[in-house]
């Protein structure tokens, strides 16, 4: 449910703001018409979204409050976040959010370096110090909250220890995902016009390299979840090795699949994790 629009940021890389325009928000009671008529069909689970969602605010509401009104919803079981950008998470925020019995423990948090010089040249408007205090503020109220993060290689006069300082960063946080992108030109932005771009080899490099950071990462914290109960939205049934599986996710968003001929559409079960069934998902039993 896409509750807001627009950004005022201005990042250095960033052409959203030129395009989208300025920040405007739903109004709360148009939002909740919304979840209230889609709950109605038998939807369990609502995905706030927006361009820049944490900076949602309608008169006095902010963000918290939309939160807060999604889990009045009685038939409504899960409330997740789209990408969010650290700044959001304060002391008030997390006081407030850890009565939301709703809310998954999944949370985008945008980081795009891991580097402060780099951030800085971002127009980021956070420090590497700043955004671990984001991280330990939400794992003090989920046992083990899954965090993921954007992260763009080979910004203009990013150096190879730059790149390193990101890479270690990224292992003290210990996603549990991570999306690389390569830095690429926009036409009309301020980093377009920077000295020393990055080569597309290096480019390259840096992207295979943090890559396989990630996945270790993120087979770490699936690791974990192994001989857990949990529960699962399950979403759709698909054909892997010639045998049948009713897939979905869990709170904190990860892949599960599970042997059942039942038909698990849209119910949210709960069932206990083996192991992996492939690099992407994980097997269980319910």
């Amino acid at each position: 449910i896409k509750i807001q629009d627009g950004c005022n940021n201005f990042c250095s890389y960033c052409i959203i703001p030129y395009a989208r325009g300025r920040i405007r928000s739903r109004k709360l009671e148009n939002i909740k018409e919304e979840i209230v008529r889609l709950s109605e069909k038998g939807f369990h689970e609502v995905v706030l979204t927006g361009i820049n969602l944490g900076f949602y605010k309608d008169e006095d509401k902010t963000l918290i409050d939309v939160i807060e009104m999604a889990d009045s919803i009685e038939e409504i079981e899960r409330i997740r976040l789209g990408s969010v950008d650290p700044e959001i998470i304060t002391e008030e925020f997390v006081a407030r959010l850890k009565h939301v019995k709703k809310m998954c423990p999944h949370f985008h948090l945008s980081m795009q370096s891991g580097c402060d010089n780099v951030l800085k040249a971002m127009n980021r408007h956070y420090t590497t110090k700043e955004y671990f205090e984001k991280c330990e503020m939400l794992r003090s109220i989920y046992e083990n909250p899954a965090i993921t993060t954007d992260i763009i290689v080979g910004f203009p006069g990013e150096t190879e220890e730059d790149f390193e300082t990101t890479v270690e960063f990224t292992k003290k946080i210990g996603f549990s995902q991570i999306h690389v992108f390569k830095y690429s030109k926009r036409d009309g932005t301020v980093a377009a016009k920077m000295p020393n771009q990055i080569d597309e080899k290096i480019k390259t490099l840096r992207s295979e390299d943090l890559i396989k950071t990630g996945e270790e990462l993120t087979k770490e914290f699936r690791q974990a979840k192994i001989g857990q109960d949990t529960t699962v939205l399950f979403e759709e049934k698909i054909l892997l090795d010639n045998k049948e599986y009713w897939v979905g996710h869990t709170v904190d968003y990860i892949k599960i699949a599970v042997p059942e001929k039942e038909n698990l559409e849209g119910q949210i079960r709960k069932v206990n994790v083996k192991d992996f069934l492939t690099n992407e998902i994980m097997l269980a039993t319910m």
